[in-house]
């Protein structure tokens, strides 16, 4: 393989991170800041789960869909990717959740009296949260929904899982911890998701904004470490790997 292709199939998974991170933020996060009045907590959990269902099989092929540092801290911790592409993965996450947080702050600013400085689907504690969720309870809130996405999500993509459903399992998972996670705290489960918004809103959310990394990552954790009791080892084979030898067949990656 010539190293401009090689260079290139190492990319494209790349970029697909970026991209899918940032249509998260824009239509997902979009859906609270433009919409949350009209369509309540249950139509932001559905715009969530459906965004990352319509990710999933558009760009699962290509990296994984991960979108999600504390799912990709997951996928590391079970071998299923390199260290290498870990921090790639999490650096294009992290841009992606910007860009597309910067995109959704250029429409608020279009909407006559909408506010975008005090929330802007930012996620927080005691004063900002609805039900005035102390620290402590927000963090373990966040470590026991983020356990749950990134379990289901190891689960779907495991070798034994039934290939095809693994898209719509993880856009189940999304939006069920939404339905209980806004009230508490916005419901983050996502570094990437959480870091975008809170530059723009700026004030708590950035003071705040340090629960949002650190939970989601523990929870990311431990779900890898149950995961590797209750389901066998595996090669991995949804998600692309620069580990791959170079003179072995490229194949397409199977849907999610």
């Amino acid at each position: 393989m010539e190293k401009t292709e090689i260079s290139t199939v190492l990319t494209r998974p790349v970029v697909s991170e970026f991209l899918g991170t940032l249509l998260l933020v824009f239509f997902a996060v979009g859906s609270a800041v433009l919409a949350g009045e009209y369509i309540g907590t249950f139509g932001i959990a559905l715009a969530f789960g459906f965004t990352m269902v319509a990710l999933a099989y558009a760009l699962g092929p290509v990296s994984g869909s991960q979108l999600n540092p504390a799912v990709t801290l997951g996928m590391l911790l079970v071998r299923r990717i390199t260290l290498r592409t870990a921090a790639e993965y999490w650096i294009a996450q992290v841009v992606g959740g910007i860009v597309g947080a910067a995109l959704l702050f250029l429409v608020a600013k279009q909407v006559p009296g909408l506010q975008t400085h005090a929330s802007f689907g930012t996620n927080g504690w005691g004063d900002r949260s609805a039900v005035h969720l102390n620290l402590g309870g927000a963090f373990v809130a966040e470590m026991v929904m983020t356990f749950l996405l990134v379990y289901v999500w190891l689960a779907v993509t495991h070798k034994v899982a039934v290939i095809g459903f693994g898209g719509l399992g993880i856009g189940l998972a999304l939006a069920t911890v939404h339905l209980i996670g806004i009230p508490l705290d916005g419901t983050s489960v996502n570094p990437a998701r959480s870091i975008g918004p809170a530059l723009f809103a700026g004030g708590a959310a950035i003071t705040q904004l340090w629960l949002f990394i650190v939970a989601p990552l523990i929870g990311g954790a431990l779900a890898a470490a149950v995961h590797q009791v209750t389901h066998p080892p595996h090669e991995p084979f949804l998600i692309a790997d620069e580990g791959m030898p170079h003179d072995a067949p490229t194949e397409p990656h199977e849907p999610i």
